[in-house]
């Protein structure tokens, strides 16, 4: 079988595939988006993933395409599939991320559990939902958001009013996303790998601690989730898996409301950060699953080496350097800590790395990725 992987995108999670590829022999190819992007190592294209001729020159050179980003255009990705070209996850997978609003249906149809929602095109529809929910609302845009953005909390039906004049203006239409406010206790991820011929993996479920709408911590597994939530976070990621065709690996994203229901919040069909203790904290990493399934290979274990897991991210780094410039004093003081640098300059708020720490009491293992992170990001 063929061994070579296109990844289309250059960021952080394609450059976290290159040790899993290395270990494994699979020669992995980056198509980056711009020159010295994370991935820089294994990039042997540069060019715009929304061209097709690009895109199309990139997939003649593997075997397989996947991507550390959901963004490719739908017309590209039926045209790789059109000519033969091994895509995964698909284009019928990866439209569910692409669009929210059609994931929301999609999941409705599946009878998995999620906020209640609407679709409105205009601000009276937007207050009467909002009449029907307590006056306040999230909205969000179907397309383009992550990370925070393209999502607003709102109490008016005006507050998205120039969401909607840019929907009005657009040559394609289209709609907002609204969703109950949920009363939520933490959110939750589920982590799954699914292979083209069907087999899955699942990591434990963890907690995902949000700050300014950006992943900041993870801790693997969830406190208190044995039993039931695991089950539950389980049995839903599955269903999504199978309900949606997802081939690699899949983030299910959750509440776990104030009255004890678990609910989707948001879907991304690649490795994703509420997996990256996985690198250091399991048998098998979800980069290395991801590269497994993407070539129908069995997957790995999924067992945690540590009865705890705690990855922080790094954000903005040391002012005018690199984390590598922190080093000498970071590892020398926590040397059970794993650090991982994106290759990134720092700035603020930018996502230049992340710390994991393992181990058997949950409080000190917490402390030692805090504590490192929190010099790393001074």
């Amino acid at each position: 079988m063929g061994m070579t992987v296109g990844v289309i995108g250059g960021g952080q999670l394609a450059r976290m595939m290159i040790p899993a590829a290395v270990a494994l022999g699979i020669d992995l190819r980056v198509l980056a988006e711009q020159p010295g992007m994370s991935a820089a190592l294994a990039a042997v294209a540069v060019g715009d993933y929304r061209d097709l001729d690009t895109v199309v020159a990139f997939a003649e050179t593997v075997d397989v395409i996947t991507f550390d980003h959901e963004h490719v255009p739908q017309e590209i990705l039926r045209e790789l599939v059109r000519r033969g070209v091994q895509v995964h996850p698909g284009p019928d997978a990866l439209l569910y991320a692409q669009d929210k609003l059609l994931m929301r249906e999609r999941l409705t149809e599946l009878g998995l559990p999620v906020p209640d929602w609407a679709r409105v095109e205009t601000s009276d529809e937007l207050g009467a939902f909002l009449a029907e929910h307590g006056g306040r609302a999230v909205v969000k845009t179907a397309r383009g958001g992550y990370d925070g953005k393209g999502v607003r909390v709102v109490s008016h039906e005006h507050e998205a009013d120039d969401w909607f004049t840019a929907l009005a203006e657009d040559a394609n239409g289209g709609a907002l996303l609204v969703e109950e406010l949920v009363e939520f206790r933490r959110e939750l991820a589920q982590v799954v790998a699914r292979r083209p011929s069907g087999q899955i993996a699942l990591w434990p479920v963890v907690e995902t601690v949000q700050r300014g709408g950006v992943c900041a911590e993870v801790i693997a597994p969830a406190p208190g989730s044995v039993g039931r939530i695991a089950e539950v976070a389980a049995d839903i990621a599955v269903a999504v898996a199978e309900g949606i065709g997802v081939t690699g690996v899949l983030a299910v994203e959750l509440f776990e409301t104030t009255d004890d229901r678990l609910l989707v919040n948001e879907l991304a069909m690649r490795p994703h950060n509420s997996g990256h203790w996985s690198i250091d904290g399991s048998t098998t990493s979800q980069f290395e699953q991801h590269l497994r399934a993407v070539l129908d290979l069995p997957l790995g274990s999924t067992g945690a080496r540590d009865a705890w897991s705690v990855m922080i991210n790094v954000f903005g780094g040391p002012a005018g350097g690199v984390l590598g410039d922190r080093y000498g004093v970071a590892l020398a003081e926590h040397p059970l800590v794993k650090v991982h640098s994106y290759g990134k300059a720092s700035r603020p708020g930018r996502k230049v790395g992340h710390v994991t720490a393992g181990g058997d009491d949950l409080d000190d293992v917490a402390y030692q990725a805090r504590a490192t992170a929190a010099f790393l990001q001074e």
